[in-house]
């Protein structure tokens, strides 16, 4: 399995080297991907399709895990020795829910949300953690396994007619382990690169930095000009399929494609609202990409959660733009008309620890901790205003109704209409499935059919 998704495959190569030369650019290439894996998504569908409530699904990743005692499931009994600088909390829009006192903006909106607060898998190392929450798969297994954006990409691009690759992350891809596992490289996910809050969002290989659009279209026409080998041989098959791929990457890059990422069209006030920084423009440009029907976008929390030193300044920084951002999107998916169809979930890949360490050279940090933490779902089905589950009285263990990930995974694929038993292509021929099945060994405690 490989770990890196920086180094640079031949997919890759030979991708930036057609944008060089004018073909179909990576956008294109990825494109032309979509339109020839029908056939390979019709066979892993399952014969009889449910009724689906998520159209889109936006997962916004809390990479090195956040504290579920500073945020989601505070316990202020427990004193500076659990809660550190953090004892406070804040009274939701619905009876008997409480948050810590740094998201007083999702205090508001609590209505709209559930939490799960016993989610659980006992794993605290990244790599592994991660890989178990966005595949449902074991880090031992024999077989790299996609993840839940790849699945999505795979059975969603039969049907899915957009301009836009199916899957799609804001901004950079973490590299914990390869998303599109034996899939191959034509399910790896489009990452945007560039910053949402700058003047101009440069999308890589959509929005160039130092080129304006003017260019970018004389550029396009000088070309066409000097193509004349291609003119009279219409007739052949790989060209216009070549001339298709093109037209379509020109689309995205200079038509109603790149205006998706022009946040400028959108009123400066909401931006303001969702916080002038890259996380709240993350959460808007993840708006305006369910909009036009992506499947699956990913947020890659800006800078991650991994906060085994100076814990409680990096909490006062970034939980705030955490508050602003998620509690404004989700208003704002309610105000388009947008959440009954969007599943919104939101975790890392384990919690921190309940227990504080306050010796050095930690000095008050929170260390990695897989037995309990918390996850945010709403939209696409799920109810608002629920608590599943629960941890004990100083959030270490799980109290009653353990949420493992095969449970979270697999209810996101039903309110999707994906099959979580349904066989996946491997190249090979061998035996793969979306989830694990308990007679694999997969820790499970069923759906979230409380919540559904």
């Amino acid at each position: 399995m490989s770990t890196d998704p920086h180094s640079p495959s031949a997919a890759q190569i030979s991708r930036r080297e057609a944008i060089r030369r004018g073909l179909c650019g990576t956008t294109g290439a990825l494109l032309a991907g979509q339109l020839g894996s029908h056939g390979l998504a019709g066979e892993a569908r399952p014969k009889k399709t449910p009724v689906v409530k998520a159209k889109s699904v936006i997962q916004i990743f809390l990479w090195g895990g956040m504290s579920h005692n500073d945020t989601w499931d505070p316990k202020p009994d427990t004193g500076r020795e659990y809660m550190g600088d953090f004892g406070d909390v804040v009274p939701t829009n619905v009876d008997g829910i409480q948050l810590g006192a740094l998201f007083p903006e999702l205090a508001k909106q609590a209505d709209k949300y559930s939490l799960i607060r016993s989610m659980t898998h006992g794993i605290n190392g990244h790599e592994t953690a991660a890989y178990l929450m966005q595949t449902g798969h074991s880090r031992g297994e024999r077989l790299a396994y996609p993840s839940v954006g790849a699945v999505f990409s795979l059975m969603k691009s039969p049907g899915y007619k957009g301009m836009l690759p199916p899957y799609i992350v804001l901004t950079k891809a973490q590299g914990r382990f390869s998303e599109e596992g034996f899939l191959g490289p034509k399910y790896k996910p489009f990452a945007t690169g560039g910053d949402p809050n700058a003047d101009r969002f440069a999308v890589e290989g959509i929005v160039a930095r130092s080129i304006t659009d003017d260019r970018q279209k004389a550029r396009r026409e000088l070309l066409g000009k000097m193509n004349t080998m291609g003119r009279g041989i219409a007739s052949d098959p790989t060209l216009v399929a070549a001339e298709e791929a093109k037209e379509k990457a020109y689309e995205l890059i200079l038509g109603a494609g790149k205006e998706v990422f022009d946040l400028s069209k959108e009123k400066p006030e909401l931006r303001e609202r969702y916080g002038r920084h890259t996380f709240g423009q993350d959460c808007l440009v993840a708006r305006r990409l369910v909009e036009t029907g992506v499947p699956y976008i990913v947020i890659n929390y800006p800078g991650g959660w991994d906060t085994h030193k100076n814990h409680f300044q990096t909490m006062r920084r970034q939980a705030p733009q955490l508050d602003q951002g998620l509690a404004t999107l989700l208003a704002d998916l309610q105000d388009h008309g947008l959440l009954e169809s969007t599943v919104v979930w939101c975790c890392g890949e384990f919690g921190r620890g309940p227990k504080v360490d306050w010796q050095p050279p930690w000095n008050g940090g929170r260390n990695h901790y897989g037995k309990v933490f918390s996850v945010l779902v709403a939209g696409g089905g799920f109810k608002g205003g629920q608590i599943v589950g629960s941890s004990d009285a100083k959030g270490e263990e799980v109290k009653d109704r353990p949420v493992y990930p095969v449970d979270l995974l697999g209810s996101i694929y039903q309110l999707a209409g994906i099959d979580a038993a349904a066989k996946l292509p491997h190249p090979l021929g061998l035996e793969a499935h979306v989830l694990p099945a308990a007679s694999e060994g997969a820790k499970s405690a069923g759906l979230l059919t409380e919540i559904m």
